[in-house]
């Protein structure tokens, strides 16, 4: 297809590593992004829009949509996709159905209990339940609380204080009415994204990403501080077993569906001490910031890639992907992940954006607005991301950091040790 409108949803760095993708596709003409960000706003249209299923079906419809592309989750469990079928819009992006693979930790539970996926031994506690019992059954390991609802990431608590535990326990029961309470899964985590229609899917190259706020893995969990691709915890051995044991059983099963998965299922993994991958969570769209490290690497036209998966004919894409890593480092504002300061200046945004070169060296932009003045302000907790691609990881990794040091946000902080687990 030449001359495609595209329209992406979401407003983080992710949206914009997607624009970025789309902008390298000779297929697509026209990119449109709701809402957006500073960075998406050099690559296609911006729309201010009320974020409503009806409101966004309108603007696709408007536009002249040939593909929906949906960023975050919540619009897919609100039935995005679902109105994109009813409209006759070719959506990457599962149906509410299959969406609540993310939007509940219980019913991903389930289902891979039905599709026979490993994953952790789990109990689901409610205001009935023995929680010191519950609590004695996984002690010696630390804890791990989930809650069944969409936190954006931020909804697990993983703790060797008993009291820790117990209390988030009792506040999640009282607000969501039960929580599931796992068995610790050690091991080294990483991430696989897998595009899927109902015909096939094609898996994207492994990633870690660097979940903790400050170097050392240490510090509160965040949305994610960076990553890099490829992951080499994931061997060749390893990735077998993924395909074996998870992925394949994921998508026959989400092929039998009604509606079939299309869209990406990205799968957190557990890797133990024995090779074996164990499944942590499943989410329906792209990671962020995984998002950022895989794309660049996929060498298959991202346009075509996506339109197969949205419209049943992955089956005729082939997956082509570049040699070499990526890397990216996420600065973040004062104060987060508990409590960004926003509105202050991102000193030197303009010239890194304008020696961005995407393939090389780039930002991706996330939480940048543009002030009444005109100036370039954080706006959230991610501000930007600083990207980086080549053939050997060290000099990669020297290249994002490089990059960064160009610009200066006061309070700001980042992560030095981006990739640390691929360099001992």
């Amino acid at each position: 297809m030449d001359g495609a409108t595209v329209v992406v949803v979401g407003g983080g760095g992710r949206e914009h590593a997607l624009c970025l993708s789309l902008d390298a596709s000779p297929q697509v003409d026209s990119i449109h992004c709701v809402p957006g960000n500073a960075g998406t706003a050099r690559l296609a249209t911006n729309h201010a829009c009320d974020m409503s299923v009806e409101a966004l079906v309108k603007l696709f419809t408007h536009v002249g949509a040939d593909l929906v592309i949906v960023g975050p989750e919540a619009p897919l469990c609100d039935g995005l996709a679902d109105a994109c079928r009813d409209a006759a819009v070719p959506c990457f992006g599962p149906v509410a159905a299959l969406a609540h693979l993310e939007g509940s930790k219980l019913h991903a539970k389930q289902t891979m209990e039905i599709a026979g996926v490993p994953t952790a031994a789990y109990q689901r506690l409610d205001a009935s339940s023995d929680l010191d019992a519950a609590l004695d059954a996984y002690a010696g390991a630390p804890w791990v609380v989930k809650r069944d609802v969409l936190a954006g990431g931020k909804g697990v608590v993983v703790t060797e204080n008993r009291e820790e535990a117990k209390s988030f326990i009792e506040r999640s029961i009282q607000t969501d009415g039960f929580v599931l309470l796992e068995a610790f899964l050690p091991g080294e985590e990483a991430s696989m994204l897998v595009v899927m229609d109902g015909t096939a899917y094609r898996t994207l190259p492994p990633s870690q990403d660097h979940k903790r706020a400050y170097d050392g893995d240490e510090g509160p969990n965040t949305g994610g501080m960076g990553a890099y691709c490829p992951a080499p915890v994931v061997s060749e051995a390893v990735h077998e077993k993924i395909i074996q044991r998870i992925v394949e059983p994921m998508h026959a099963h989400l092929s039998r569906q009604e509606t079939p998965y299309r869209g990406v299922l990205f799968i957190g993994l557990m890797i133990d001490e024995h090779d074996d991958p164990y499944v942590v969570e499943f989410n329906v769209r792209f990671g962020d910031p995984e998002c950022q490290v895989t794309l660049p690497l996929v060498k298959t036209d991202l346009f075509s890639l996506l339109h197969g998966a949205a419209t049943d004919g992955l089956s005729n894409v082939e997956l082509e992907l570049h040699a070499g890593s990526s890397v990216t480092v996420v600065l973040a504002s004062e104060g987060y992940p508990a409590a960004p300061v926003k509105g202050r200046p991102v000193i030197g945004f303009e010239e890194a954006l304008a020696t961005s070169t995407y393939g090389d060296c780039w930002v991706n932009v996330a939480g940048v607005a543009v002030s009444d003045e005109g100036q370039f302000i954080a706006s959230g907790g991610r501000v930007l991301s600083c990207t980086a691609m080549g053939s050997d990881l060290a000099e990669t990794q020297k290249t994002a950091y490089g990059l960064l040091s160009t610009i200066d946000l006061e309070g700001g902080h980042h992560r030095t040790d981006i990739a640390h687990r691929a360099m001992h």
